[in-house]
């Protein structure tokens, strides 16, 4: 039995959407509004539903964008500004994330069959690749580690990146360490590790929730002010008998990676 999928009021057929129509998701409630765009994937205010990318996905919940309902579309101003030329980085995350996700369920199912570090509960996904700065960055899943990865962009040469080398790289919530890689099913990129193994994370579910949560808290700057307050907490000079500082949000979630530590290869 087939179950029909769910294809929003526009009964899946974007055209049928005024360009300032806005959008909501009937999972979260996140709404999309054309006006203001979507931050989290880097899509410029003026960008109608119908000509989102199409890796573009719910920012809050990573559902699907047939999951969306029209909520406003006749008091909306008559006329925006539509892109005239798609982002060719748009492709490119699309791409990258389908190469990378083939390439580690490729491993999975091969050389890291049977290996006990693997957690057979989890599966290979890429999280939330989108443009960055001219290249692509994203959160790839695997059953035996989490790592952000960076991919080069059209103007980088990274042919000659060494397998190994380390690179500290600076983002607005802190400084992380990155490991260059450089596969022939992908290319070279730079990942930085956030979790190996994989073995206390119980579902899919729990992996991908915390790969959303990381790549958000890397653009957060805040997250540079709560380090510097940890680090100052630590290093004020001791009266009597202090307790024991507590670990900053960037260090619970991003752990040794972050830069004057020991990161994992």
């Amino acid at each position: 039995m087939t179950i029909p999928r769910f294809e929003g009021s526009f009964l899946g057929d974007v055209s049928r959407l005024p360009a300032n129509a806005k959008l909501e998701c009937k999972i979260c409630w996140h709404v999309y509004d054309p006006a203001e765009g979507c931050d989290y994937w880097q899509v410029p205010a003026g960008t109608p539903f119908a000509r989102l990318p199409d890796h573009w996905r719910c920012p809050r919940c990573d559902g699907a964008r047939d999951q969306f309902m029209v909520i406003d579309a006749a008091d909306a101003p008559a006329a925006i500004p539509v892109p005239a030329v798609p982002d060719p980085l748009a492709a490119l995350a699309a791409e990258a994330a389908r190469r990378f996700e083939a390439t580690f369920r490729e491993i999975h199912a091969g050389q890291m069959r049977g290996v006990p570090l693997v957690n057979e509960t989890l599966g290979v996904r890429a999280i939330g690749f989108r443009p960055y700065e001219g290249r692509i960055i994203g959160v790839l899943v695997t059953p035996w580690f989490m790592n952000i990865v960076l991919v080069p962009g059209p103007d980088d040469n990274w042919a000659k990146l060494v397998t190994g080398s380390r690179e500290i790289l600076d983002f607005p919530s802190g400084e992380y360490e990155f490991l260059g890689a450089n596969r022939t099913e992908t290319g070279p990129y730079k990942a930085c590790s956030l979790f190996s193994p994989m073995l206390e994370f119980t579902s899919m579910l729990q992996a991908e929730d915390t790969a959303r949560a990381a790549l958000a808290a890397l653009f957060d700057p805040a997250l540079r002010d709560d380090e510097a307050d940890g680090e100052a907490a630590t290093s004020a000079p001791p009266q009597t008998v202090t307790p024991l500082a507590e670990p900053s949000r960037r260090t619970l979630i991003f752990g040794g990676s972050a830069a004057g530590r020991d990161a994992r290869p």
